[in-house]
């Protein structure tokens, strides 16, 4: 048989080793899949990623209820200034009556008028116990409403800056004299008519009337 040429062997080696190299390429692919199987984790999809903002919406209570903002505290004590007792410089008080002419047998109906002059509120007396009505005739003291009080009592009001009230119930002067020696007695002195001029000073709270009220009795 003929022999062939050295460049005929070179290439039949190269083609066995280039199908050799292909063979053991080939195994090691089959058996790299065979021990990772990457194919098992596609199967299932992406794994969930984790979301980058947070819902902050409140969900509903079981019981329907809507949520509510929680009430914001009241103030405490020291961020409150009390309030204080009235001062003299911020007090003002009047005798009021409801008429200046009276007619025969028509009795005076006498009230206080009290102001707060004052930028602040304050707090009073303003109980039976410290309310004074004087009725005078020149220096002679007439009446006063505190010779036959009965069941004297005290209460504490607050005054509003700037504010003036009113006693609600007047005081009636029966035009006689008083002392607390006669105050069950029917026939006391009676004050004279005839256009007889009196005037009406009225405390309250310690505070006293700085002007008499005057008024004429017929």
């Amino acid at each position: 048989m003929p022999r062939h040429s050295a460049a005929v062997y070179r290439r039949r080696r190269l083609v066995l080793l280039i199908a050799l190299v292909l063979s053991v390429a080939v195994i090691g692919v089959s058996v790299w899949l065979l021990i990772a199987r990457p194919w098992e984790g596609a199967a299932a999809g992406p794994a969930p990623t984790s979301s980058a903002t947070t819902d902050t919406t409140p969900s509903p209570s079981p019981s329907g209820d809507t949520v509510t903002e929680s009430p914001e505290p009241s103030p405490s004590a020291e961020q409150t200034p009390a309030i204080v007792a009235c001062a003299p410089k911020d007090i003002e008080v009047a005798a009021v009556t409801d008429a200046d002419t009276y007619a025969s047998g028509v009795l005076p109906k006498l009230s206080i008028s009290l102001t707060n002059k004052g930028s602040t509120d304050c707090t009073i007396d303003v109980g039976s116990s410290t309310q004074v009505f004087r009725v005078s005739s020149g220096s002679d003291v007439w009446w006063q409403s505190t010779d036959c009080q009965e069941n004297p009592s005290s209460m504490i009001a607050t005054l509003a800056a700037g504010t003036t009230v009113t006693s609600k119930d007047p005081v009636t002067w029966d035009r006689t004299r008083s002392s607390v020696e006669t105050c069950g007695q029917e026939n006391r002195q009676r004050a004279p008519g005839g256009g007889a001029s009196y005037h009406v000073e009225v405390s309250i709270g310690g505070f006293t009337s700085l002007t008499t009220k005057q008024i004429l009795l017929y």
